[in-house]
């Protein structure tokens, strides 16, 4: 898994971000680094719990 570092130094998660905003950058993160797989375990069981779609 790679990790790309400009990205990351281009783009860092707000800090206190909201649900939307925590959604929004790793759907961007997912597009643009592979340093971790998908979203984090807690983030997509809230995703499920809200019946929302994350394509």
């Amino acid at each position: 898994m790679a990790i790309n570092k400009e990205w990351h130094l281009n783009n860092k998660m707000p800090k206190n971000a909201t649900f939307e905003e925590r959604v929004q950058w790793h759907k961007e993160h997912n597009k643009h680094c592979s340093c971790r797989p998908g979203f984090p375990k807690k983030l997509l069981e809230e995703i499920k719990k809200k019946g929302m779609k994350i394509n």
